[in-house]
C-alpha cells in the first residue's frame, strides 16, 4: 500500500513537472542581403543584416552561439553527430573578418569574447555578417578544405552552440540565394548541393585561351608563419603575373608562366596574419586578368615558435653570467688589498 502511495505520488509530481515548464518556440533568422532580399551579390563581398529569434537564452549560461555561412547536408544536426556542413573559416577573435560571428547567453562568462551582441532573456539577437563571394573555400567538420560554389550548391547562415556547448535548440540553417544580374535571384539545382572538394592543380596542360585563369594554394602550407605554396593555370603564355594577399600585405613578382599559360610560386606569409579567411590575388600583365582565391589560414603549432624561445632563453643567462663573475673578480681584489692592508703594521713591527 506504501508502495503504491509513492508510485502515485512520483507519478503526479512528474507530471506537474512536465506540465511546468516553458515552451520553447522554434529558433529561426531571418535575412537581409542583395537587393534587400534574403540573396548575396553573384560579384564581390555581401554583408547580410540578420535577426534571429525563438532561440533558447540562458542567463548566466556558458557560450550562446556560433553564427556562420556555408552549406548542410539533408541529414545535418551537429547535437546527433549526423550530417555534415562547411563553412567559411574565421578567427575566432572580436576583430575577425566578420565571417563569423559570436553571440553570447546574457550574463555569460564568455560575453567579453562576443562580437555579434548577447541573446536577450527571450531569445532574439541581431548581427551583421561578412560573406566573401558566390565562390569561396570553406572548411568541413574534418578540418579539409571544400570548394562551395552558391551558384551550384545550397548556401546560407548557419547558427550552432557555441565554445563546445552542444544544444539541438539553436540548430538552424537558412537558406540564402545568389542575386542575379537582372535584379532576380539564381536558384542552385537541386542535383548539386553535395559539397565538392577543393580545387587541386591539374597535371594536363591547359589549352591556351579556352578557359579563364584560376588559383589554388596547398591548403597543408596555409599555416600562420609558413610559406605559402600556389598554382596558377590558364594565363597567356610567357606572361608576367603579380601575386597578392589581403590587398598588399605581402606580395610577389612579377613571376613568369610557362609555355601552357601555367604558374606555380611560393609567398611567405607574414606574422601579422592570424588564423581565418583571406584572399590571393593574380594579376596578368599582358591579359589583364586577376582572378581571387579566398582561402582559410589554420593555426601555428607551438613547435613552430619553440625553437626562436629558446635561443632566447637561451641568451638570457649571458648578462647575468657576466656580472656575476665581474662581482666575484671584484670582491677578490677588494679582499687582497684588505689582507695586504692588515698584515702591514704586523710586518713593520716584525722588523723593528
Amino acid at each position: 500500500m506504501v508502495v503504491r502511495s509513492l508510485i502515485c505520488a512520483a507519478l503526479v509530481a512528474g507530471s506537474v513537472a512536465a506540465g511546468s515548464a516553458p515552451a520553447q518556440a522554434a529558433s529561426r533568422v531571418s535575412v537581409t542581403g542583395a537587393g534587400d532580399r534574403t540573396a548575396i551579390s553573384a560579384e564581390g563581398s555581401t554583408t547580410l543584416t540578420l535577426r534571429g529569434s525563438g532561440f533558447q537564452s540562458v542567463e548566466g549560461g556558458h557560450g550562446g552561439i556560433y553564427v556562420m555561412f556555408g552549406t548542410v547536408d539533408g541529414a545535418w544536426q551537429p547535437s546527433r553527430g549526423s550530417g555534415s556542413y562547411a563553412y567559411v573559416a574565421d578567427s575566432e577573435s572580436r576583430s575577425n573578418a566578420g565571417y563569423q560571428r559570436f553571440v553570447a547567453f546574457p550574463g555569460s562568462d564568455t560575453s567579453a569574447e562576443a562580437n555579434g551582441g548577447t541573446l536577450s532573456a527571450k531569445g532574439s539577437w541581431s548581427t551583421r555578417l561578412t560573406v566573401p563571394g558566390a565562390t569561396f573555400t570553406a572548411v568541413n567538420r574534418k578540418g579539409e578544405s571544400v570548394q562551395v560554389d552558391c551558384r551550384t550548391q545550397q548556401c546560407g547562415v548557419i547558427t550552432i552552440g557555441a565554445h563546445g556547448v552542444v544544444n539541438a535548440n539553436n540548430e538552424t540553417f537558412t537558406p540564402v540565394s545568389v542575386a542575379s544580374g537582372s535584379g532576380g535571384t539564381t536558384a542552385p539545382s537541386a542535383s548539386s548541393t553535395a559539397q565538392q572538394p577543393a580545387a587541386t592543380p591539374s597535371t594536363a596542360a591547359p589549352v591556351v585561351g579556352s578557359r579563364k585563369p584560376k588559383a589554388a594554394i596547398d591548403p597543408a602550407t596555409a599555416v600562420e608563419g609558413h610559406v605559402l605554396t600556389f598554382t596558377a593555370t590558364g594565363f597567356r603564355p610567357q606572361e608576367q603575373v603579380v601575386v597578392s594577399l589581403d590587398g598588399g600585405v605581402a606580395a610577389v613578382g612579377p613571376l613568369t608562366t610557362g609555355a601552357g599559360g601555367e604558374l606555380a610560386g611560393v609567398l611567405q606569409l607574414p606574422a601579422t596574419v592570424e588564423a581565418g579567411t583571406h584572399v590571393l590575388s593574380l594579376t596578368g600583365a599582358l591579359s589583364g586578368a586577376a582572378p581571387a582565391l579566398n582561402f582559410p589560414v589554420s593555426r601555428g603549432s607551438v613547435t613552430d615558435v619553440a625553437p626562436a624561445a629558446e635561443e632566447d632563453e637561451g641568451r638570457t643567462w649571458l648578462p647575468v653570467a657576466f656580472a656575476v663573475v665581474s662581482a666575484v673578480v671584484l670582491l677578490g681584489a677588494v679582499g687582497f688589498r684588505a689582507v695586504r692592508f692588515l698584515r702591514r703594521p704586523v710586518e713593520e713591527r716584525s722588523r723593528a
